[in-house]
């Protein structure tokens, strides 16, 4: 099995960079939530955070509804434009968290160890 470098986690998933002959493959970030893993870049990553701000946006309507954080009926869009998922407002309250939470920890990893080192 090869070893990963973990980037970020929470209580729904996720995601880390796989290692490949002791280095480690930076161009995609391995991101698993529920049962559903996705290989996606930085750029993808970004798009999928697109498609989240425009499901809560869709959803508003739910605001004043007593189900709507365990009701499975939020679809949410992927980059992968055959995949959407069926998610509760918890659910997609955790998805959020990993998704900006792995764009961050990428972000300053790029600058600390990047520009940021001049």
């Amino acid at each position: 099995m090869q070893e990963i470098k973990q980037i970020y986690h929470n209580n729904l998933g996720t995601a880390f960079y796989w290692r490949k002959e002791n280095d480690i493959v930076l161009d995609k970030v391995q991101l698993v939530f529920r049962e559903t893993g996705f290989y996606f870049t930085k750029q993808e990553l970004q798009l999928f955070k697109r498609c989240i701000e425009d499901s809560y946006q869709q959803n508003s309507s739910c605001d004043d509804c007593e189900l709507k954080n365990k009701c499975h009926k939020f679809l949410l869009k992927t980059p992968c434009l055959q995949i959407d998922l069926a998610v509760s407002m918890d659910e997609l309250n955790a998805v959020k968290d990993l998704i900006e939470g792995t764009l961050f920890k990428i972000n300053l990893d790029e600058y600390l160890y990047g520009q940021g080192m001049n």
